[in-house]
């Protein structure tokens, strides 16, 4: 498979900016803090850590969001194995996603862990851990996710601004989402875009907006159960 590496511009050298959708990857404010706010505090983590847990992701970006689950995985104390799988486009280049990863001290000996490691992802899809099993799904999400055989405890949905990048919040991809999602599941993401909102409820969640991080007024979560009009 020959991959598309996206093209990056780097805002003061520290957060890359899509080119393509003119959109940063993480916060300007502080990305690791929006990942714990918006994903894992979004849906209830850590405290729904179980063995076999398992998130998935649109977007998966810098990787950011997978490493700090894993660090929270860790340092709550948690036994088992955590379950990642991930769909992207566009793969960054390792060296780029190890760049970005470095502005957050906290991550560094998981960063250090991980970066041999990236280019046997982008070769085989997968990366296994003793305590965490990660897959990369690469190819357009509206097609991969109902082509990938799992079942979700979680969703981070964190593709581009759903201005900027609106197929990754359609109606058809939120129906492939709630699909590949348990009954009681959840959804979070910083988005509170009424669309977006609207396809979730339609796909059968129920959706909340929450106060969200930073500058952005709002976020949204949803938790897979009987369909119910968007707040």
């Amino acid at each position: 498979m020959t991959i598309e590496r996206p093209v990056l511009i780097w805002r003061d050298n520290k957060i890359p900016v899509s080119d393509h959708f003119d959109d940063p990857y993480f916060s300007l404010e502080n990305g690791l803090n929006e990942t714990r706010h918006v994903f894992l505090s979004g849906n209830d983590l850590p405290q729904r850590f179980c063995d076999g847990f398992h998130i998935a992701e649109l977007g998966f970006g810098t990787g950011l969001n997978a490493l700090t689950s894993l660090l929270e995985w860790r340092a709550t104390g948690q036994s088992g194995i955590l379950r990642f799988t991930s769909f992207e486009a566009y793969p960054m280049a390792p060296k780029d996603m190890i760049h970005a990863q470095r502005q957050f001290p906290e991550l560094h000996p998981i960063i250090d862990e991980f970066a041999p490691l990236w280019d046997d992802l982008w070769s085989n899809g997968t990366l296994m851990r003793e305590d965490f099993h990660m897959r990369v799904v690469i190819g357009d999400a509206r097609e991969t996710v109902t082509q990938t055989d799992f079942t979700a405890d979680c969703w981070f949905l964190d593709g581009f601004s759903p201005a900027k990048n609106p197929q990754l919040w359609g109606q058809d991809l939120m129906h492939a989402v709630a699909a590949k999602t348990k009954t009681g599941g959840t959804v979070a993401t910083y988005s509170a875009a009424g669309f977006v909102r609207r396809n979730l409820t339609d796909a059968g969640f129920n959706v909340h907006k929450i106060p969200g991080f930073g500058r952005k007024r709002h976020m949204t979560t949803a938790t897979k159960g009987h369909m119910q009009n968007a707040k």
